[in-house]
Formats: C-alpha cells, structure tokens, sequence
C-alpha cells in the first residue's frame, strides 16, 4: 500500500499548490502549472498572462511565493519558472476565471458565454464548450452549455488533447461553477483523415511502400493467375508422381462402375420373389377381405326381404279396414 498512499499524497499536494497559485495570482491571470522534481530540487513552471505581476517588483512577489511554498508544503528547494501565455483565449484555465469574473460583475450569463465563445473561436480553437452548472438565474440549480466546434469528452484525446479548466463565481443566490474546454488549433485528433491527389504513395507515406516492396507485394499482384495455378500442379506432380487433371479441362468427370452396379442392384427387386407371385399371406389376407364382403351382402339380403315383408303385411291390414 506505499505506492497508492504516495500516489495519494503527491496528487494532494500538487491540488493543494494549484489552489495556492488560483488564490494568489489571480490577478496576475494564472493559466496552470508544471511541477517536476529534479535532483536539485522541485522545479514549478507558472503559466500567467501578465508574467510582470506575477515577478513583482525587483522580484519581490516571487520571493514570498516561494517561501510560502517551503512553509506550508514542505518542498526541497522550489525552483519556479514563470512563462507567458501566447493565447489568452486559448488557455482554459484563464477563459474560465475571466467568464467567472463576468458574471460575478452582473452580466447575464448567455450574453457570457455566447460572447467567450466566441472569442475562443476566433483565436483558432477546433472546438470548445462552456458549462454553467449552479443557480443561474433562480433559486433552482440548473445546467447551460454552450457549444462551437468539435469537442472529445472521452478517451485518450480527451485527457491529452482537450485543455480544461474550471472556475467559481460566488453569487448571491448561491455559487455557479464553470468549466471550460478547449480544442487548440493544430490539435491532431485520431479521427482526422485527408485525402491526397495526384500524389505518389511514397511520397505520402514511404515507410508502408517500402514495406510492402520488402514483401514482393508487387509482383505478387503483377503474376498472372494461370501462371500460378501452372505452378501448383508442376509442384503435385513433384510430390505425389501423378498427374493431375487440368484445371481447364471441361471433359466430365470419371464415373466408378462398381459403385454404380451395387446401387442398380439395391433398386431392382430380386427376380425369383417376382416369379413366385404373391406371398402367402398376401393370399390369405385377400381371402379373408372375400368372406366378409360375403356376410356383409346376406345380411343386407335379409334386412331388405324383412322390410318387404312388413311393408306387404302392412298393405294387406289396410286393405281389410277398407
């Protein structure tokens, strides 16, 4: 557990120095840092949009700064660098505390964010996006963005490429967070793709030619296919000593007559149970079938001589009535 606990430890004090800087040289337009340690010591390189106040005069400013920093954190001989940022706008840490700063004056926060966006724009970023998250006009939290461009908020691209930064305006309904990301001009993105004409390949991309050079893939795309298939049947001719059949020939194929002879036999009924006529209980079962359909026509003889008779007697009893 000593690795995670200084992993801990180091990822706290380097959030702990950053918030340091936040409260001190807000003024200054503080846009980040970069904490290195060396053997000679820890070396801080401060990014600010007005390097001069952030030195002080006669460099009176970051002498305390870093005296501050052996007190309070401990630090080995702090070293610290102060660089000026080219792009104001394209820092995402000083886009933020200036929109923070906007609305904390009273400016109405879409006419805030469309305006930095804006601005953000125009020095060239890819993309950008604002989010206003907290009471923003009424006593209920709520969530506004603003978008331009293109954004990544996951993966890789998003962790190495996308410059956050965050900030709070402390209002009288409450605190609003604001946080800020931006795509600077040039970034190359994994999913970027061009398209080049009237180029030669190995202009482009020459490794991949010569790699597909080393492989013979030319010539294997230039062989003619039937030279190849000429190739393969020399090749099993050589190893079984048969020669095989010609991949163009159309004759049919070979018929086995054996196999043929065994599947005629199997359909042709046998000769001998053909000539004897029918089995014996095929006999007996017609016999059978005959003696029934002979009760079958005395019972209905019967039944009808029965019906004449009382049909008759039944006439004779009328007759006398009369």
């Amino acid at each position: 557990m000593a690795d995670e606990h200084e992993f801990i430890r180091n990822g706290l004090q380097r959030s702990q120095i950053d918030e340091f800087f936040a409260e001190e040289l807000g003024r200054a337009g503080y846009g980040g840092m970069d904490v290195a340690k060396t053997p000679m010591g820890t070396q801080i390189v401060l990014k600010a949009e007005k390097p001069g106040m952030v030195i002080g005069k006669g460099g009176e400013n970051i002498r305390k700064v870093t005296t501050a920093l052996e007190e309070k954190f401990n630090l080995d001989d702090p070293q610290i660098d102060v660089q000026e940022v080219d792009e104001p706008d394209l820092n995402a840490r000083i886009v933020a505390d200036r929109l923070a700063n906007a609305l904390e004056r009273g400016w109405y926060f879409r006419k805030a964010g469309h305006t930095t966006i804006d601005r953000i724009m125009d020095a060239g970023a890819l993309g950008a996006e604002i989010v206003l998250a907290g009471k923003v006009t009424g006593a209920r939290s709520r969530v506004e963005k603003f978008n331009r461009g293109y954004i990544k908020h996951n993966g890789e691209p998003a962790e190495e490429i996308v410059d956050t930064g965050q900030g709070v305006a402390v209002m009288k309904l409450g605190t609003i967070g604001v946080t800020v990301k931006i795509i600077p001009p040039g970034a190359e993105l994994p999913d970027d793709f061009r398209i080049h004409e009237d180029m030669d390949p190995a202009e482009v991309v020459p490794d991949a030619v010569e790699a597909n050079e080393a492989a013979g893939v030319e010539e294997l795309l230039e062989g003619e296919p039937e030279e190849d298939l000429e190739a393969e049947a020399e090749a099993d001719v050589d190893e079984a000593g048969e020669e095989p059949a010609s991949v163009t020939d159309d004759a049919e194929p070979e018929i086995d007559e054996e196999v043929v002879e065994e599947v005629i036999e199997a359909e042709v009924p046998d000769e001998e149970a053909t000539d004897a006529g029918p089995s014996e209980a095929a006999v007996d079962d017609d016999d059978e079938d005959e003696e029934d359909l002979d009760e079958l026509d005395e019972e209905i003889e019967a039944e009808a001589e029965d019906l004449v008779a009382e049909m008759e007697a039944e006439d004779d009893s009328e007759g006398g009535e009369d």
